[in-house]
């Protein structure tokens, strides 16, 4: 058998729980004979009696008693399910690791929430699972763009380059002979972002440098407990000269070899997400958001006044990456 019309399963359900049709059809916003007449199409479409008609009005059969609360459930199920659908519409599930989200992304989130008020931002700072991004938990996230291991088919928008170079606390270089290559800075505690230790590792092979030993040194979590723990004059960090800008700027951590900087494998920080959601309207703002933001940071540091890029000699090895000024 075909299902019934959805507009007779819905007057029925409503003059059942109403025990009338006058109460269903000021729920429905419709008149009473309208009630009445989807009411009696159902009834033909089943075969079989949902009401009894008296003077006093109707009263359900056997039959009616038992569709009522199946309706009752469906059409409740229905609703709580598109409510939370339409809440979804106006969420915006972001991931993004602690460093990153909290040099970069957190400080300017306002920004968007003022700007996209109907947008309810959820941020999760943490570090991607196996896999990377689950599209399931997260409809956006901020990570490098060649990250081993994601997942395929995932989209990437690149917005600004890793550059690696050693900083330090000026102190830290008081009382020592000027700083030419890397066996000046050898003695010097190393202090890493995570336990991995592939700051330092894919800055000494980069390089070719065999004096410093990248599995010595402190870890840490992120770079951001990294940095301070730099700024304190704890050691050498392989500081990310874009998200390290500040110290680098007000000069709370020094480059002893600026010349020496360089990207990763990993190439430039990007946003990721699925395919199905990348034009969403609360992702693409988004991204244009974040885009824009990215290109401004991008130009303040390669040609600002205090842009710590234009420090950079020519020689300095910046990312293979398009769009990448020079």
């Amino acid at each position: 058998m075909k299902l019934p019309p959805l507009n007779a399963l819905r007057a029925f359900e409503a003059a059942a729980r109403h025990n009338g049709y006058t109460a269903a059809a000021d729920e429905l916003c419709v008149t009473r004979g309208a009630i009445s007449r989807q009411v009696r199409l159902l009834e033909e479409h089943l075969g079989v009696a949902l009401f009894h008609r008296h003077a006093r009005g109707v009263t359900l059969t056997e039959t009616g008693k038992a569709l009522l609360p199946v309706l009752s459930d469906c059409f409740s199920r229905i609703s709580r399910e598109t409510s939370r659908i339409g809440a979804r519409a106006d969420d915006l599930r972001l991931i993004c690791p602690p460093g990153l989200s909290i040099r970069w992304l957190f400080p300017r989130l306002a920004d968007f929430r003022g700007a996209h008020p109907g947008i309810r931002v959820r941020l999760t700072t943490d570090f991607y699972g196996q896999g990377g991004l689950d599209p399931a938990e997260h409809d956006l996230g901020l990570s490098l763009e060649h990250w081993p291991g994601r997942r395929a088919g995932l989209k990437v928008q690149p917005l600004f380059p890793m550059l690696l170079a050693p900083a330090c606390a000026p102190s830290l270089l008081e009382g020592r002979r000027p700083v030419t290559g890397p066996h000046d800075l050898t003695g010097l505690p190393l202090l890493h972002e995570s336990p991995t230790r592939e700051d330092w590792a894919t800055w000494t092979r980069y390089f070719d440098v065999t004096v410093l030993d990248p599995a010595n040194g402190e870890t840490f979590p992120n770079l951001d407990l990294a940095a301070r723990a730099a700024t304190m004059g704890g050691g050498l960090v392989m500081a990310d000269l874009f998200l390290c800008r500040e110290e680098l700027e007000s000069g709370a951590l020094v480059l002893p070899l600026p010349h020496m900087a360089c990207a990763t494998p990993h190439g430039r920080f990007a946003l990721i997400g699925a395919p199905d959601r990348w034009e969403l309207p609360n992702v693409r703002a988004f991204r244009d958001w974040a885009g824009a933001l990215a290109a401004e940071d991008m130009h303040s540091f390669f040609h600002g006044a205090n842009g710590i890029g234009r420090t950079l000699p020519p020689e300095t090895a910046l990312p293979p990456a398009p769009n990448l000024p020079t």
